[in-house]
C-alpha cells in the first residue's frame, strides 16, 4: 500500500515538473529583473529544479520502506 503510494506521488512530481517547465510557464517569469546580477527566468528555472530534486528525494526516502 506505502509503495502505491509513493509512485503515485512520483508520478504527480514528474507532472508538475512537465508542467512547470513548459515555456508558457517559464514566460512568466521572463522579465528585466534580475537579483543579485542574475535574472529571474535562470532563478525560477533553478529554483523549481532544486525543488523537484527535494521533493523526489523525500519520496523516495519515505515512501520505499
Amino acid at each position: 500500500m506505502r509503495k502505491a503510494l509513493a509512485r503515485q506521488r512520483l508520478v504527480a512530481c514528474t507532472l508538475f515538473a512537465a508542467v512547470a517547465f513548459n515555456a508558457p510557464i517559464l514566460w512568466l517569469f521572463d522579465a528585466a529583473v534580475a537579483l543579485f546580477g542574475v535574472p529571474l527566468v535562470f532563478l525560477s528555472m533553478f529554483g523549481i529544479w532544486a525543488a523537484v530534486i527535494a521533493v523526489l528525494a523525500w519520496i523516495v526516502e519515505s515512501g520505499f520502506r
